[in-house]
């Protein structure tokens, strides 16, 4: 669906490495300063990034991520900034994005306008937490027009026939979420997240990220070592929270994204 997406998985898989997905909420501090943090966290090893839109009710995340929220949307951050955003970043890095967001922010702009506004701004998939596969209808069709890869979420306790929904629906790849709960907790039980993702390889070929849990670079090696891809949201936006006043933040934050990367090492 996605070219640059399915591109960086390949080239990943052929290295044997795993992909480092590394959230930022967009507009956090500022939209200047999540530009700069892109483009450095790509140099720091990131190799794709999930952009946040700010939501006043959001409803899978944490506590910090929920603050990044508030910060973004008292600097006024809107979508459409955001994908303006994205269009001034396609200048300088072609690293896939992904924009997660809720449906009261694409329905308020219209379907068929967002995928479009999306495409043409870069962006290369679409995770919406509060729909589910099988109520993406509204957004399946325009997005498959435009080829913005739909990315759901998985959760543990998902039944056989919801992993092959999600598995049969998700392009790019299958989000699994490493606990039930909110974005921030602490990251469960490995053997759990080891035998959920081997019930999910059996229905489908897609590569599988974890997300939810992983906060410091042990976390990060210890998933590697069984998905394709570590997922990093709360912990990255924790280091931009406690530098934010601090000239050197994407510096900082750059740095602890380059010590997720390097843990995760070769397969």
């Amino acid at each position: 669906m996605s070219g640059r997406l399915d591109s960086t998985f390949a080239r990943l898989r052929e290295k044997k490495e795993k992909a480092l997905i590394a959230y930022l909420m967009a507009g956090d501090p500022g939209l200047a300063e999540t530009e700069q943090l892109v483009v450095a966290l790509e140099q720091a090893g990131a190799d794709i990034i999930e952009l946040g839109v700010p939501f006043s009710d959001p409803i899978a995340d944490g506590p910090v991520i929920q603050q990044a929220a508030e910060r973004a949307l008292k600097r006024g951050t809107s979508l459409r900034q955001i994908l303006a955003s994205i269009t001034s970043l396609r200048q300088r890095t072609e690293i896939p994005i992904i924009l997660m967001l809720y449906y009261n922010s694409i329905h308020a702009m219209g379907c068929e306008e967002f995928c479009n506004a999306a495409k043409a701004a870069g962006v290369d998939g679409l995770i919406v937490p509060d729909m589910p596969p099988d109520e993406a209808g509204p957004l399946k069709a325009p997005a498959d027009a435009v080829g913005l890869s739909l990315i759901f979420l998985l959760a543990p306790t998902s039944t056989t026939d919801r992993r092959k929904l999600v598995a049969k629906e998700s392009h790019g790849f299958v989000y699994y979420v490493s606990l039930t709960g909110i974005t921030g907790a602490k990251l469960s039980n490995a053997a759990d997240i080891q035998q959920n993702i081997d019930k999910l390889r059996k229905v489908s070929a897609a590569p599988v990220a974890v997300g939810f849990g992983v906060a410091t670079p042990e976390d990060a090696s210890r998933v590697s070592k069984m998905a394709d891809g570590v997922i990093v949201g709360s912990a990255i936006v924790k280091q931009i929270a406690v530098h934010q006043q601090d000239p050197d933040m994407v510096r900082h934050v750059a740095e602890f994204v380059r010590s997720l990367k390097a843990a995760m090492g070769p397969a």
